[in-house]
């Protein structure tokens, strides 16, 4: 269905199709209902943003022992490389298409037809995503080194050589991965969101200890890496970062395993069946097949940046250290409250109720506004002792921090609209409608190709020094996806109001107003804090550095909950009374 039907005033609230338990909530408590339904896709959110958190973080503490171990130069480089192309991919197949795809179809079997039936169409489309995944597999092994030279043309002959190795062996996360994006569907639309959302963290705590253990097997109990970025590292330090690949590997694995148990308890049993005529996989092909574009815009332009960053030694580094950093809102935010909202906006769709499934939508990106732009001004403001403390250990010196803290500066500006994409773009699917964000998406990376161009040749001129080999070049290539990414955002928007007529748009300008004042106010209160702090402590120690990083931190969150409070965002005070009420029972 192109357009939902208006629904009538005594359907079932909205709440309730998210948890059973709510409408009780309701009955017992005297709330208006627009802000419980919020409070229901909060309380599923956050349910997803404390499993988030711990991925995050422990995906922090990855990136740590990459910055110790190898720093932001030759082995870091050619590792980012080889695992993006994958990544990339994984992105385009299955966290993104793929999840928003089924879970559209898998629900509408559910109202409409039947429960064995939905659980057919489950074991299709797993059965179905592995044997296409493989040969996507074998294809990527045996063209590794020419997708190396796409995407890195400006490594050097031993640079591309390695990251060759590393993509060889990571290329099957794509399978595994996929697998477990089938499962997080199947679990989220059965109500289940704590076991699926843990999934990355234990990705994170496998790829870390085996990463580790084998990076300190194959290179013989340990390795030297030059601090020289134009030297070609020994034998030892290759063998450790192949290493961490294969961590990498078994991590994949891991995030689909540990999922089985829970599908099992919901009612899935593996089925030895495979047939690519069935209506419901064509349907999910359908829907999945031009949301790859829609859906992974930001991916694809990251793989674009990849290749505007390749002839600057370090920048792969920095880029994705700097992307790590962002992508902690985005993931504690934007995919929590996108994942709590996605089988209530299409269970709404699928129902015709569109004022419920508009005032979901509206309400969901507010909360959305609410958590990511003070986190974006923060990351802007406070990106330098950040990262000084997050990265800057072994390896990892202070030009990486000023290089990586310029980068998350350039990337934190779009922060919001990445984070609302996540959102925007799976209520197009619910509403059988994957062409407007294909097209979105495709124009998206057009514009991201020439502004990372004219972005980096801009930045270039600047900083650094010896006649400025690339200056700042990398942070136009970061300025450009977060440019692409507000305007993808503004579209979607657009269109979206198009197609539910109207999208409570001065319920949501309001909103996004009075924040981002707030928000301006904590930066202030953040930047001032920190620059005595920095004077007054001169960041000698690791002690200083916690000091100089979370005090402005905690004083710009204290200052944000103040202004927000006297300019009356509802949100935060929806949030508060969420709260509340979980501490009263």
């Amino acid at each position: 269905m192109n357009e939902i039907i208006e629904d009538q005033s005594n359907a079932e609230s909205p709440e309730s199709l998210a948890e059973p338990e709510a409408a009780d909530d309701v009955a017992n408590e005297d709330v208006p209902v627009p802000a419980t339904r919020q409070t229901s896709v909060a309380r599923s959110a956050g349910i997803v943003s404390i499993a988030v958190m711990f991925s995050r973080i422990l995906g922090l503490i990855r990136e740590q022992i990459f910055a110790y171990f190898f720093g932001a130069g030759f082995l870091y480089d050619a590792y980012v490389v080889a695992f993006r192309i994958p990544n990339v991919l994984r992105d385009l197949f299955a966290e993104g298409a793929l999840s928003a795809a089924f879970v559209k179809v898998f629900t509408d079997y559910q109202i409409n037809k039947s429960e064995k039936e939905a659980w057919h169409l489950a074991g299709l489309v797993i059965n179905a995503l592995a044997v296409i995944m493989s040969v996507i597999c074998i294809v990527g092994v045996i063209f590794s080194r020419q997708f190396v030279d796409l995407v890195a043309d400006g490594f050097s002959p031993e640079k591309a050589a390695l990251a060759t190795t590393l993509t060889q062996i990571m290329f099957p996360f794509i399978l595994l991965v996929a697998l477990a994006a089938v499962a997080m569907g199947v679990l989220n639309t059965k109500g289940v969101f704590g076991i699926p959302a843990s999934a990355s963290t234990v990705f994170n705590i496998v790829s870390i200890i085996f990463g580790l253990g084998l990076a300190y097997w194959l290179s013989g109990g340990g390795w030297f890496s030059s601090t020289d970025k134009d030297a070609v590292p020994g034998a030892a330090a290759q063998w450790a970062i192949i290493g961490m690949a294969i961590g990498t590997l078994i991590g994949g694995a891991s995030q689909f395993l540990m999922q089985i148990p829970s599908l099992y308890k919901v009612g899935f049993r593996f089925l030895p069946i495979l047939s690519f005529t069935d209506e419901g996989l064509k349907r999910v092909m359908a829907l999945m097949t031009p949301a790859i574009l829609g859906t992974s815009a930001v991916q694809i332009n990251v793989l674009i940046n990849t290749y505007f960053v390749s002839g600057i030694d370090g920048a792969q580094g920095w880029l994705s250290y700097s992307f790590r950093l962002m992508q902690f809102p985005i993931g504690l935010f934007g995919v929590a409250i996108g994942t709590a909202a996605i089988p209530v906006l299409s269970r709404l769709a699928s129902e015709g109720r569109t004022k419920d499934f508009r005032d979901t939508l509206s309400q969901s990106m507010n909360l959305v506004f609410l958590m990511t732009i003070p986190a974006a001004c923060g990351l802007i403001v406070l990106g330098e002792p950040i990262v000084r403390l997050i990265y800057e250990h072994g390896k990892f010196d202070a030009n990486a921090t000023t290089m990586t803290a310029f980068a998350l500066a350039g990337y934190s500006v779009g922060l919001a609209g990445y984070a609302a994409i996540k959102v925007l773009s799976p209520a197009f699917y619910a509403m059988n409608d994957a062409k407007t964000p294909m097209i979105i998406g495709v124009a998206s990376i057009g514009v991201n190709a020439l502004g990372s161009y004219f972005f980096r040749e801009w930045l270039s001129q600047y900083g650094v020094t010896a006649a400025t080999p690339h200056g700042y070049g990398h942070v136009g290539v970061a300025l450009a996806t977060s440019c692409v990414a507000l305007i993808n955002f503004v579209a979607l928007v657009w269109f979206m109001r198009r197609k539910i007529k109207r999208l409570n748009g001065r319920e949501v300008a309001t909103s996004f107003l009075r924040i981002s004042a707030a928000s301006v106010v904590m930066s202030a209160a953040c930047y001032a804090s920190y620059y005595l702090l920095h004077v007054r402590l001169g960041s000698a120690t690791l002690a200083h550095h916690l000091i100089e990083a979370l005090v402005p931190i905690a004083l710009g969150g204290i200052t944000f909950v103040i202004v927000a409070k006297l300019l009356r965002v509802k949100e935060l005070e929806q949030a508060f009374g969420m709260i509340r009420r979980k501490l009263a029972r």
